[in-house]
């Protein structure tokens, strides 16, 4: 039996050989996405994530889709995905886990105001609080190196795990936290 593989999104990977840790940069990724480097190069960081982690422009693809409609019929009862793209959700799937969080959530550092992702993308330089009293950074609500993952997105993937009569696991290598170690759980 010859297996067909569904066309990607078209949204850059980050470890195959033409990923984004495999390209060349002033600075080396993993650091770029760092929250020690968010705080003290601001202005380098958007610029790298303006132009590597923009999914606004990317589409579901034909597995996004398949998923959502295996969950509306019953038969899948949650999506667990390290991407932070958003294309689960944006396929119409609505019990989705998203461990690392996701660049449609934006929020000022200082006063906690939401902002859209079009405004983060969209705006020149770093993204500034559009509350008139507050000059806070507007921070996409993805996490960064040294930061932590979300403990009750965690526990929920994590109860959904052990629930599951079947787990499919896809499109990983299986060599990020915390994927790298909930497999070793089964």
């Amino acid at each position: 039996m010859e297996l067909e593989f569904p066309q990607k999104a078209g949204i850059p990977d980050f470890r195959s050989k033409d990923g984004l840790y495999n390209q060349k940069y002033n600075y080396n990724p993993e650091e770029i996405l760092s929250h020690t480097f968010f705080i003290n190069h601001p202005k380098e960081f958007f610029e790298f994530y303006k132009e590597k982690m923009n999914s606004l422009k990317y589409e579901p693809n034909i597995t996004h889709k398949k998923l959502a409609l295996l969950e509306k019929k019953g038969k899948l009862k949650a999506i667990i995905t390290q991407n932070i793209d958003s294309l689960h959700s944006k396929a119409g799937s609505e019990n989705v886990y998203e461990l690392h969080g996701s660049v449609l959530r934006n929020y000022c550092t200082k006063c906690k105001r939401v902002h859209s992702a079009e405004y983060v993308f969209e705006s020149d330089g770093v993204p500034i609080c559009q509350n008139k009293r507050c000059d806070g950074i507007v921070k996409p609500d993805v996490v960064l190196y040294e930061e932590m993952l979300n403990e009750d997105v965690i526990e929920k993937a994590v109860r959904a795990i052990e629930r599951a009569d079947l787990l499919i696991v896809a499109g990983t290598s299986l060599t990020v936290y915390p994927a790298s170690r909930s497999y070793k759980l089964f």
